[in-house]
């Protein structure tokens, strides 16, 4: 009797083995087939095409300037990244990464009712349509800028990017932000691009902002 119980449980291994093994050389194959984008960053956005020769090619911004006291309140909103010893290829991918999950953001200002009495009539639906827009307008674009902001700031101190502070006309020479329209494609990366040669040679005087 316990040869059968014996014979009975090698059975029973058998078929478990017969059904899993299968499943699990699935399972490799499939993750063998998966692509890989960027295995130094995991970016989801794919390649980008960019060596560290592509830096000769373009202008350092002008980064000096005397602090005031005016100018240090907005560093919140005016300032760049750098990070000691990254190549400017590598700097150019963290950048056009972080600026994928930047781009794109929904403000949050939805639509809103008009009040009784006027909700149903003609009079409401076109005062409400154009109160709306306003609102979209002045505060939408306000908050999609400080929510790209944000995005940025956190994403590149992730990747081990200090922040400084800038002047804010020296800032708008390489930098840009997007409120309710989308910044043209060429002119985006023209700006990346020299945000990432300034993240990779800049050698910084100022105090590091953090997060």
């Amino acid at each position: 009797m316990p040869s059968v119980g014996l014979a009975r449980s090698a059975c029973a291994m058998l078929v478990v083995a017969s059904l899993t093994l299968p499943g699990i050389a699935a399972a490799q194959e499939q993750a063998a087939a998966a692509p890989v984008y960027l295995e130094d960053s995991g970016s989801p956005f794919g390649p980008v095409e960019v060596s560290d020769e592509d830096a000769a090619k373009l202008e350092m911004p002008k980064l000096a300037f005397a602090v005031t006291p005016a100018e240090e309140k907005d560093f919140d909103k005016y300032y760049y990244f750098v990070r000691p010893g990254v190549s400017y290829a590598d700097a150019y991918r963290d950048i056009v990464e972080c600026d994928g999950y930047a781009r794109g953001l929904q403000s949050g200002v939805t639509y809103t009712q008009v009040p009784y009495p006027y909700a149903g009539t003609l009079g409401g639906a076109i005062g409400g349509a154009i109160g709306n827009a306003m609102a979209a307008a002045i505060f939408g674009s306000a908050e999609k800028r400080r929510m790209r902001r944000v995005n940025m700031r956190g994403c590149m101190y992730y990747k081990g990017y200090q922040r400084y502070g800038l002047k804010k006309d020296l800032w708008e020479e390489f930098h840009f932000e997007e409120g309710l329209s989308e910044m043209p494609e060429t002119r985006r990366f023209d700006y990346l691009k020299r945000q990432a040669l300034v993240a990779s040679t800049a050698k910084p005087e100022g105090k590091e902002l953090g997060l």
